[in-house]
């Protein structure tokens, strides 16, 4: 028998190499040339179709004679997951959500289509477990599944066959690591396989109409795994984040072709599945007797929702001949920077003392406007001195030292009077025209004022 033939391709770009490299040559990403076997095409009856078009040719039409509608959604039951997705589920839609080992993927997507098939018809692929393993973690969730399909089956062929017979209107494929192709020869779960069944599956929607949702695994890195290409050609991608040990769980929109980006759903792990959080904000605030120091609230903005976060720093004399710098889901680079505008605008040295951000709760927070809490907190932490009670702050810190605008300021400073704050420090640009009830706006421009402020309430 003749030994196949490999090639090795890059699972970020799909450049294709003839033997392997540390670097990839075409978008220079280290690491990511994975072997594959080259296939054979042009002989099997599966090589024909692989390369259709997703849609049939239509003619060429100038784009103001286009109807611009609204594309219509049904909901999953589940709210939390609703706003993720932009609002509900898009017929013809393909979803993508990763996340890591027992992280709850599963337990979500089980109980969204046992709440759609009550409306809708469903089908859930497995590929991972048996059908006895699914009924019974759907009696221990207590989740009425009369009406939802089920089909343990990773053959490709065979899954569209029986998209084809039921044509249901929501499809659950679990996961695509494990679906292959009798098209191809390499394994499952290799890029080759990977790509084609996602491309074939995502084909299989847009003709149908039927609503495809992929569970995929992710790398050690977080990442999705497979090839780079898999994000692009689904619509929507989803991660879950969250740890093991903690009954809170994230559900983050990356990409979303049929709503917005950066949405975020908080969902709490119970006995009877995943539930909605209906306040996040509460999960990332500490609950202390008294102000402590080295504590700061901010207000980010996730996609459209405003989340209450605590800031914690803490200050301490280095023993060491290079201080540490330990950032806890805030970017350590920034946080670098940070101090030294802090030295240089506001006269605060902290080169001999480690310094330590967390955000509490374990959420990332990847936007600036983060920038002035952490500065607050770790002269709060310096000084051994609280601040004020009711006090939340928003604002980004540039290197000269100004303070610049946040976007969405007044839909955070609604968000913070809803929840009780009394004192809310933002940047000039962000102050409101109609003062808000029960809350004092104090509006700076540069971080030395700031800090000459915030001594006169404290």
């Amino acid at each position: 028998m003749a030994k196949a033939k490999t090639n090795f391709v890059c699972t970020e770009c799909g450049n294709i190499a003839t033997k392997w490299t540390g670097q990839c040559s075409a978008c220079q990403q280290w690491n990511t040339m994975v072997e594959s076997v080259v296939e054979q095409g042009g002989n099997n009856r599966y090589s024909q179709p692989q390369h259709l078009a997703l849609a049939q040719t239509a003619p060429v039409l100038s784009l103001a004679d286009i109807d611009a509608i609204d594309v219509p959604r049904f909901g999953t039951g589940i709210e939390e997951f609703d706003r993720v997705l932009g609002g509900g589920l898009v017929s013809g839609g393909v979803v993508l959500i990763g996340g890591d080992p027992g992280i709850g993927k599963s337990t979500l997507l089980l109980q969204a289509l046992a709440n759609v098939s009550h409306m809708k018809r469903v089908l859930y692929v497995s590929g991972e477990e048996s059908g006895a393993q699914i009924a019974l973690r759907a009696k221990r969730l207590m989740i009425d599944a009369r009406d939802l399909k089920l089909q343990a089956e990773i053959q490709l062929e065979k899954i569209l066959g029986t998209l084809a017979d039921l044509k249901p209107e929501v499809a659950v494929i679990d996961s695509i690591q494990t679906v292959y192709s009798d098209a191809l020869s390499s394994a499952p779960g290799s890029v080759a396989q990977v790509r084609e069944c996602a491309a074939q599956l995502t084909r299989a929607a847009k003709q149908t109409g039927v609503t495809i949702i992929l569970v995929g695994h992710v790398t050690k890195e977080g990442a999705l795994a497979g090839p780079r290409v898999l994000e692009h050609i689904v619509d929507t991608v989803l991660y879950f984040e969250g740890d093991n040990h903690s009954s809170f769980r994230l559900v983050r929109a990356i990409k979303n072709r049929f709503g917005a980006v950066n949405e975020l759903g908080v969902f709490a792990m119970t006995e009877k599945g995943l539930k909605g959080v209906s306040n996040p904000s509460a999960l990332f605030l500490s609950q202390h007797d008294n102000q402590v120091p080295g504590s700061c609230v901010m207000v980010t903005q996730e996609g459209t929702r405003p989340l209450l976060v605590e800031i914690q720093a803490l200050v301490d004399a280095s023993h060491l001949p290079n201080a540490r710098r330990l950032s806890v889901g805030l970017e350590q680079n920034r946080l670098a920077m940070l101090l030294a505008v802090l030295h240089r605008h506001a006269g605060i040295a902290a080169f001999d003392q480690d310094v330590f951000i967390n955000a509490v709760g374990g959420v990332k927070i990847t936007e600036p406007a983060a920038d002035l809490a952490v500065l607050l907190a770790i002269n709060s932490s310096m000084r051994n001195k609280p601040l004020p009670r009711g006090f939340v702050v928003f604002g980004e810190v540039g290197l000269a030292g100004e303070i610049r605008p946040a976007p969405r300021g007044q839909e955070r400073l609604r968000e913070a009077a809803k929840l009780g704050f009394s004192i809310a420090m933002i940047p000039s640009a962000n102050a409101p025209k109609q003062p808000i009830e029960g809350m004092t706006i104090i509006a700076v421009d540069r971080i030395d004022d700031a800090f000459n402020k915030l001594r006169e309430i404290q």
